[in-house]
């Protein structure tokens, strides 16, 4: 089912904007914009923790593809933005089940899926996502985090494990003390169970992955890109000088790296 939103024109044709529902595993509905081309070539771009796909970085990269004719699909996860679910703490797992579900679907209308961009949480998507399905051969990690047991502190306190063991569940709240979501133990023991060197280890040669990581991401230190380059065996990394968690004044940067090594490999799968 598809929606025209807007359109925008694109050189000498019109691109497309239609929302798209695509049903997941669990039967909810995941709510996305395509950036329709009419290339058969397209890219799937996934948010961050607690995000979606109306971000800047991901509203970004999909006009960037747009402008050199490549289609792309922005989304959310379940519980996420517009789409239906909870919202779930950890749920790596989850998230790689819900982008096969978008795979899928384009991949049944022919499409031919170049390449899973993520930003942050999403980064961490996509490469699980890499190394469980191994049927995309172009992969970008944008600030994803290695160290999935970082972090946890500063969001649910320093006696999180007591609190949880205690009471089943953390509800984390803003500066005026509204819960904003809640952290089940179920949620957080997935987290932790997350093995991000496994997941590296095992994606396959034949994939090709960027790793983009900013020196002044406040939220995911860059040692964490350092460590997926060790382990990722077909990798590329590229430290952004000056760049927070939303590359906020590096937004030109982010997006000319990315289209740079999608279309490497579209020019390398041309020769084959």
């Amino acid at each position: 089912m598809s929606e025209k939103q807007q359109n925008r024109p694109y050189n000498s044709t019109v691109a497309q904007h239609n929302r798209l529902f695509i049903e997941n595993s669990h039967g909810e509905k995941l709510v996305g914009i395509l950036h329709e081309t009419g290339s058969t070539e397209l890219v799937v771009i996934c948010h961050g923790f607690r995000s979606s796909k109306d971000r800047i970085p991901m509203v970004n990269l999909a006009f960037a593809f747009e402008r050199e004719g490549i289609s792309a699909f922005r989304f959310d996860f379940a519980g996420n933005g517009e789409s239906e679910g909870s919202f779930q703490y950890g749920n790596y797992r989850r998230e790689a089940e819900d982008l096969r579900s978008v795979v899928e679907h384009f991949q049944a209308e022919q499409r031919l899926i170049v390449a899973l961009i993520g930003h942050s949480k999403g980064g961490n998507a996509v490469l699980m996502y890499a190394s469980r399905y191994k049927d995309i051969h172009t992969i970008v990690n944008i600030a994803g985090r290695f160290n999935l047991r970082r972090g946890i502190e500063g969001r649910l306190g320093k006696d999180f494990q007591e609190k949880i063991e205690r009471c089943g569940f953390i509800d984390v709240k803003n500066r005026r003390g509204k819960t904003e979501y809640r952290v089940t133990k179920e949620s957080l023991m997935d987290r932790l169970a997350t093995d991000t060197r496994s997941a590296s280890q095992t994606i396959p040669l034949s994939c090709r992955v960027l790793t983009i990581h900013g020196t002044l991401d406040e939220f995911v230190p860059v040692e964490d890109a350092h460590n997926f380059a060790k382990y990722i065996p077909n990798h590329k990394l590229c430290i952004v000088e000056g760049a927070d968690h939303e590359y906020t004044k590096h937004q030109s940067e982010l997006a000319s790296t990315v289209l740079n090594f999608v279309k490497t490999g579209l020019r390398k799968d041309s020769r084959l």
